[in-house]
């Protein structure tokens, strides 16, 4: 008898379910076999025509029911196919949704980050100035200290102008009595504003102790009335000047009194 080859390549096809309803067809078909061995020819026909019939449709509907099992399966796989990529997707979105919270969160941090430098450069800068501005008025304080301890020097021009306003502050200073006009008054008669001038011809002249500079005075005279700080030369203007205002404010009250020789 020949193999039937087909059957053994179905048989390895068929999946578990539906061997298991084939095993259960051959089943019946040898119980058919038992029952066709009772005698009397009419029943045997009759149950033959039962079983065959009883077959027939026993297998019809267990093929339908390994159909439904296969279909329900398949469905089964593609539903939970399914359920895997929904499943996928969604964790792809959650990466995807929590890369770019990240990114955001970082991108915040940077910002924050920035602004806390910009913030602490920005108090800096302000901080540097103040100090620079504290520094600064600090500096024009000592200066102005500087200043105010130190005593001005004013500068008088070298002619008799400046003189007579060198002597006068001097005689201001030290309570000499005399103004600018009575100084000039007396000078120009006296010397013509020549601070080298010399008397030779007068009484004093004789007696050895000629008048000398602008205002011509005598050497005892100019001795005995010198006032400190300025020059010891009976020549020197300023204190020619000064110590002659001195000897005049003794002996006429000022300088402005005195209106010929003295």
């Amino acid at each position: 008898m020949l193999k039937n080859t087909n059957i053994r390549r179905l048989s390895r096809s068929l999946t578990r379910h539906q061997k298991v309803a084939m095993a259960g067809v051959a089943t019946l078909g040898a119980a058919a076999l038992a029952f066709s061995a009772v005698p009397s020819n009419a029943e045997t026909t009759t149950n033959e025509a039962t079983l065959s019939t009883a077959k027939v449709e026993y297998g019809t509907n267990q093929i339908k029911d390994v159909k439904a099992s296969v279909t329900d399966q398949l469905a089964g796989a593609s539903l939970k196919a399914e359920a895997i990529k929904a499943q996928a997707e969604a964790k792809a979105k959650q990466k995807a949704a929590a890369a770019a919270a990240a990114k955001k969160a970082a991108a915040a941090a940077a910002a924050q980050k920035a602004a806390a430098a910009k913030k602490a450069a920005a108090a800096a800068a302000a901080k540097k100035q103040a100090e620079a501005a504290r520094q600064a008025k600090e500096a024009a304080s000592r200066a102005a200290q500087r200043a105010a301890a130190k005593p001005v020097v004013k500068t008088y021009a070298n002619n008799l102008d400046g003189w007579i306003r060198n002597a006068l502050d001097i005689m201001q200073s030290k309570g000499i009595p005399g103004s600018y006009n009575g100084l000039y008054r007396n000078i120009m008669r006296e010397s013509s504003g020549n601070p080298m001038a010399i008397n030779n011809w007068d009484i004093n002249a004789i007696n050895g102790i000629p008048s000398k500079g602008l205002l011509q005075v005598i050497p005892p005279t100019f001795s005995a009335y010198h006032v400190a700080g300025t020059s010891w030369n009976i020549y020197d203007p300023v204190a020619n000047i000064t110590a002659a205002a001195n000897y005049a404010a003794d002996k006429y009250g000022s300088i402005d009194n005195v209106n010929s020789a003295y």
